[in-house]
């Protein structure tokens, strides 16, 4: 799965934690250092409502910085151990990186934007009594006031289309990058298929699984960058905004309450579906081996009449059908705890809130900006919340095609495999 795909997975993985770390420690350290090196002055923190937010000074340096990491990373990787994949598992993952990075400044840019707005539109209602008999605003205080609604909005609208382009550019990036992964799979697979073809459903584990394989990592894949550069990018909004709210609910007054209390509700929620859901991975792969047993019987059914006998079949399909209601069973309770924890979550930032709010402390536009920024950072720390159903899948398609791989290293697992294929399938 790997291997085929990245030059000497285990140590590429860990020089990619090393050096993301080691970078990320000399921008948040040294950027400033390095501005002054090039020239630029990033000391201006003010936010920059537009398309201008991404032409700053410091996004210009992040930009180059970004730049430096990738071409030196890559070119240790492309002289320490070539690989026939290594532009499109190295040079292509960065590229989806730096564009997933940018759909999330794309939003912090749509955050930014929500404070003038929305205030905006508190102070118009506010300025006009309408129940008053006479208008209380003049002529030119109703198209200055018009053009900036229509300012405001045809600078969102420059932003809607740079995030529908990103977003456009990223998708089909990555569909690319994910196949071509499907692609070194398939290339390796039947390179030793003279070894593979003694394992029971191998066609099936090459065509079916590695496809189920990439789509599952296509989508996981985005989601998990999205929500770590979501974090990078919201946490310190978060912690800005959380200046501004004086006490919590029962808690009482505490620094950064927003930051504390999204930290909290989102751990709490992972540990709560992980613990529901502790029995889901083992039941799907279960599911993928009566399946795969009763697909078998059914495709030797068509060549050999003795094969595919109805109490053959019907043997196999109550095992298809036991491991279903075990799955629907626990699927059940899961789903219960998964559904109220997320419609409980749509409040809590307002149960949160209803201190500050009540002695009206915030604007309508500040209001926006904390909501929006809560619930980024909450659902970013709640990834494996909205996920855990594809992870159970592609737990479910990991370990199948770890068997079938075992294969080859003439472990234990694959003599199992081989001489009791119909417990692996």
């Amino acid at each position: 799965m790997f291997k085929s795909f990245f030059p000497n997975p285990r140590l590429f993985f860990l020089s990619v934690l090393l050096f993301s770390g080691a970078a990320c420690a000399i921008w948040y350290g040294f950027n400033q250092q390095m501005a002054d090196l090039v020239g630029l002055d990033i000391s201006n923190t003010d936010p920059v409502i537009g398309l201008g937010h991404f032409v700053t000074n410091s996004f210009l340096l992040f930009y180059g910085f970004y730049f430096l990491c990738t071409v030196l990373f890559a070119l240790f990787w492309f002289r320490y151990s070539p690989h026939k994949w290594q532009f499109w598992s190295i040079i292509g993952s960065s590229a989806i990186l730096f564009s997933t990075y940018f759909s999330v400044q794309v939003s912090v840019a749509i955050n930014n934007w929500r404070r003038p707005f929305f205030d905006l539109i508190q102070d118009l209602l506010k300025s006009t009594d309408l129940n008053a008999a006479e208008k209380v605003v003049t002529e030119e205080q109703l198209a200055s006031a018009s053009s900036q609604l229509f300012d405001l909005l045809f600078i969102f609208a420059e932003i809607a289309f740079l995030a529908i382009f990103i977003y456009v550019g990223t998708r089909f990036l990555v569909s690319h990058y994910v196949f071509r992964w499907r692609s070194a799979m398939n290339e390796y697979y039947t390179k030793h298929w003279a070894e593979l073809r003694r394992v029971e459903g191998a066609s099936q584990r090459i065509q079916e699984d590695t496809m189920r394989f990439a789509t599952i990592m296509e989508n996981l894949g985005v989601a998990l960058v999205e929500a770590i550069m979501t974090l990078f990018a919201f946490l310190p909004v978060l912690w800005a905004l959380s200046a501004y709210v004086s006490e919590l609910p029962v808690v009482g007054d505490i620094a950064h309450p927003l930051f504390y209390a999204a930290l909290f509700w989102s751990i709490f929620g992972t540990g709560l579906l992980a613990l529901v859901g502790i029995n889901l991975p083992g039941l799907e792969f279960n599911n993928q081996k009566v399946e795969a047993a009763f697909r078998k019987e059914l495709v030797y059914g068509e060549d050999d009449d003795n094969r595919a006998q109805p109490v053959k079949i019907n043997e196999l399909f109550d095992n298809v059908r036991k491991n279903y209601f075990r799955l629907y069973f626990h699927y059940m309770y899961f789903n219960v705890a998964r559904s109220m924890y997320l419609q409980a979550d749509n409040i809590f930032v307002f149960i949160l809130l209803v201190p500050t709010i009540a002695v009206g402390a915030i604007t309508f536009g500040l209001l926006q900006q904390i909501l929006t920024a809560f619930n980024q950072v909450s659902n970013s720390f709640q990834y494996l919340v909205n996920s855990w159903p594809t992870i159970v899948e592609l737990l479910s398609v990991y370990k199948r095609l770890t068997a079938f791989e075992s294969t080859l290293d003439h472990s234990p697992e694959s003599d199992s495999i081989v001489n009791n294929p119909a417990t692996n399938n």
